[in-house]
């Protein structure tokens, strides 16, 4: 009997008790805007931006209205200005170089490599173009860290890390967001923590930090913020950096407080779910299983695998077939965007660049999100699924040829 799926792929769980508790109470007294407090309350921003300055070791944080608005802000407060080129990955989402386009400057696309991190040696080829690289985790995927830090700081290059799925992650102990001048973070409803949209700026340098609360729109309320620098700081920034609103609110702030409490625990679920699932892909004909380093501590709330160097025919049938039996899968060498998948060819506000190389990797990368509503059975059962799709066109593939 032929076995099929019947979970949701964009099904989150409930938020926690204590996370509805504390937004029904903010709901309760109205003091919604993260300026508007009553006597000597902190409110629920500050205090998110002050425990996640301490979970990730950094000394500033800002809670902002999104992952992307979080990039467009690092950027700014960086001095990346009209007309200036931006390094980044040709393997990641729109938002990227969305933020890149959206303060006027050019990203130029560093390709990618079979273990779908950034190709360093490309990165090391192209560093003299820009002096900034907003580097993407693009799917929870760390590169070797210390080695792309020893070539952006021969070449006086900043780093802006992405970490959008990369929250809880680390390198060599060292937590994501942490090596580079700054790191951001979403929390989108499909990333490691949920408050529908919000992202998180965090940074050890002052200035910089000191420039995005002012881009956030502080209003000069700078001395609100409990994960900020001193008054002196803002003194040198206030009166040239815009105000470009787009703060968080203390309702979301609420909601991702006790989230953030529980997310070394909502790792290690997401990684059991991983490697039910690479287990099951792991020697299937045709299929490249993405190899996870040593040093790499990641977070498995997506899964990704190589289809390298088939027809895209063939993909295409794979993901029909999954999808007939309740497997959605993603396919990032679709010709047409859809949903997620674009690519760096599809950014037409961006100037055309050839990576031949990175073409072949793209058109073979299919990629499945790993909601915690899964069970572990049904990780085992989903990697049964596809191993028998792939392995039958796979062998049909061989017969034809």
């Amino acid at each position: 009997m032929t076995e099929h799926f019947t979970g949701n792929f964009t099904q989150q769980e409930p938020l926690p008790e204590e996370a509805i508790t504390a937004a029904v109470e903010v709901m309760r007294h109205g003091r919604i805007h993260r300026y508007n407090l009553a006597g000597a309350e902190a409110g629920e921003v500050a205090l998110l931006e002050q425990e996640f300055a301490a979970q990730v070791g950094a000394k500033y944080c800002l809670a902002v209205a999104s992952g992307g608005y979080a990039l467009a802000t690092a950027l700014r407060a960086v001095g990346v200005a009209h007309g200036d080129k931006v390094l980044t990955n040709a393997f990641t989402l729109a938002p990227v170089p969305g933020a890149i386009a959206s303060v006027g400057a050019e990203p130029v696309y560093v390709g990618v490599t079979e273990d779908l991190t950034i190709d360093l040696a490309d990165l090391t080829a192209k560093a003299g173009q820009a002096r900034v690289l907003m580097l993407s985790h693009m799917r929870g995927h760390l590169c070797d860290m210390d080695r792309l830090m020893e070539i952006c700081d021969a070449a006086g290059i900043i780093v802006i890390e992405d970490c959008a799925h990369t929250m809880g992650a680390a390198w060599n102990g060292v937590p994501s967001g942490r090596h580079g001048a700054i790191g951001c973070y979403s929390c989108q409803t499909y990333k490691h923590v949920n408050s529908g949209e919000g992202g998180l700026l965090i940074t050890d340098d002052e200035e910089v930090a000191a420039r995005a609360i002012m881009l956030s729109g502080s209003y000069m309320l700078y001395s609100r913020h409990l994960a900020a620098p001193g008054p002196e700081a803002f003194e040198r920034v206030k009166y040239d950096t815009p105000n470009i609103s787009g703060r968080m609110d203390n309702l979301r702030a609420a909601i991702l407080r006790p989230q953030l409490r529980d997310l070394d625990a909502q790792v290690t679920r997401w990684n059991e779910r991983y490697r039910m699932l690479e287990a099951g892909l792991r020697d299937t004909p045709g299929l490249t299983v993405v190899e996870r380093p040593e040093q790499e501590t990641y977070v498995g709330s997506s899964i990704q695998f190589l289809l390298l160097d088939w027809a895209p025919e063939a993909v295409q049938e794979v993901l029909t077939r999954c999808g007939a039996r309740g497997v959605e899968l993603k396919w990032f060498g679709v010709p047409e965007p859809v949903a997620f998948t674009s690519r760096y060819d599809s950014w037409r506000y961006a100037p055309a660049q050839s990576l031949p190389d990175s073409d072949r990797i793209l058109a073979g990368i299919i990629d499945m999100r790993v909601p915690l509503t899964f069970s572990l059975e049904d990780c085992a059962l989903i990697a049964r699924i596809i191993r028998a799709e792939v392995g039958a066109i796979w062998q049909a593939q061989g017969a034809d040829s």
